[in-house]
């Protein structure tokens, strides 16, 4: 397993890691979570995602469970929770004061922890002032109840404003985002945020490397029984597979087969693989309903040793779709 270091910080986060998300509490119990965070873990894995709407806060609950069977230090591990949509009230969700310091008391009771290493806020408040939530942020923080805040899909701009509140007033800054990233996905992470990984030092802890199982290339017959996008509460992938863009999508990934073929990979794993390519990167998060589906992906890491630059332009090219540079919004 390769580190890199999460952000401009000192924390050392593991390229892949392991995410809640869908699985915990829908497709996977608690033994099967088990096996798999032990699979990942055996593997070099250390940062283990979560978020306080993942099933209603079962994820948070099978995680904790699955943590204090483990018997790992807490110094081996990384667990992240994202505060947003705590309830249906009025101020269980958002990014209030309130919201914020409520959610991660909850978040921790749920997970049986005492700290998170890693906390987001899961979407931007437009209702919030940005400066009520970094002070909040910063708040919990400082009553160590969590080591490190960031945010997920937020605006470049608004990511920018709270660092600068944070400077301004002598608080603590976001440090990292976590955004989608694929290969079918690429203008926020390798545009608009562009600018903020030398300036701020932003990490980011991608999440949906496969396109939520597109890229796994077991959707150009249609959609298969049992997967994601047939859960309740999932329908919005079924867009990416039957949608406008879905013939162009999949006929992106039939080309990148033969690619996968001459590496000896998996689909899946070349597209893991391709994240990993991106320096800004800090981390990979895997979703997996199985073992042996954590496995496969897991052997990412080797894959992304091979990807040389003549691999990666033919990508490219197969691809079509890269980024154009961002205008300085600055």
């Amino acid at each position: 397993m390769e580190y890199r270091s999460l952000g401009n910080s000192g924390l050392q986060i593991s390229a892949l890691s392991f995410g809640a998300w869908v699985t915990f509490g829908s497709q996977v119990d608690l033994d099967a979570a088990i096996e798999m965070m032990q699979t990942a873990f055996d593997a070099g894995v250390n940062f283990f995602d979560n978020a306080e709407v993942y099933a209603d806060g079962v994820a948070e609950e099978i995680m904790g469970a699955a943590l204090r069977k483990t018997g790992w230090r807490r110094s081996e591990y990384l667990v992240s929770t994202k505060i947003f949509w705590g309830g249906q009230g009025p101020n269980q969700r958002g990014l209030s004061r309130k919201h914020i310091l409520e959610g991660t008391d909850a978040a921790l009771a749920r997970l049986g922890l005492d700290y998170v290493d890693l906390i987001f806020c899961h979407r931007a408040d437009l209702h919030t002032p940005v400066e009520e939530t970094v002070r909040a942020m910063n708040h919990v923080i400082d009553q160590g109840k969590a080591l490190y805040w960031g945010t997920s899909e937020w605006p470049a701009e608004r990511i920018l404003e709270a660092s600068h509140v944070a400077r301004r007033e002598r608080l603590i800054p976001p440090l990292m985002e976590q955004p989608e990233y694929h290969m079918l996905h690429r203008d926020r992470v390798e545009r608009e945020y562009a600018p903020l990984y030398e300036r701020i030092g932003l990490g980011t802890t991608i999440w949906s490397p496969l396109a939520g199982g597109l890229l796994t290339g077991k959707y150009r017959d249609g959609i298969p029984p049992g997967t994601r996008s047939t859960l309740k509460g999932y329908g919005w992938l079924h867009g990416r597979y039957a949608g406008a863009d879905a013939p162009a999508n999949i006929a992106a990934v039939e080309g990148l087969r033969p690619i996968a073929g001459e590496l000896g990979c998996s689909l899946a794993q070349l597209a893991i693989a391709w994240c990993l390519a991106n320096p800004n990167v800090s981390t990979v998060i895997l979703g997996a309903s199985r073992t042996e589906q954590l496995r496969e992906n897991l052997g990412a890491m080797e894959v992304a040793g091979r990807l040389t630059p003549a691999i990666l332009e033919r990508i490219e090219r197969i691809l079509g779709n890269r980024p154009e540079p961002e205008k300085d919004w600055r």
